[in-house]
């Protein structure tokens, strides 16, 4: 799966890769709220995979 995310990263324009960026971001913050708030996580893994997601789009960026 993480070639099809990487195929799709590597067709959009900056413009989108930033806006695909700060959408994450979001979620990321929302999701250490939620987790700060209460003890039990339900997808302990998300939070990894949505940083892991900001790099990809970083790395893109970067590229172009």
């Amino acid at each position: 799966m993480a070639k099809k995310t990487d195929e799709n990263l590597k067709e959009m324009n900056v413009v989108e890769l930033e806006g695909k960026l700060i959408s994450l971001q979001e979620s990321l913050r929302v999701l250490k709220f939620k987790t700060e708030g209460s003890s039990k996580v339900k997808n302990v893994k998300e939070a990894g995979n949505l940083k892991k997601q900001i790099a990809r789009v970083l790395t893109e960026i970067n590229k172009k």
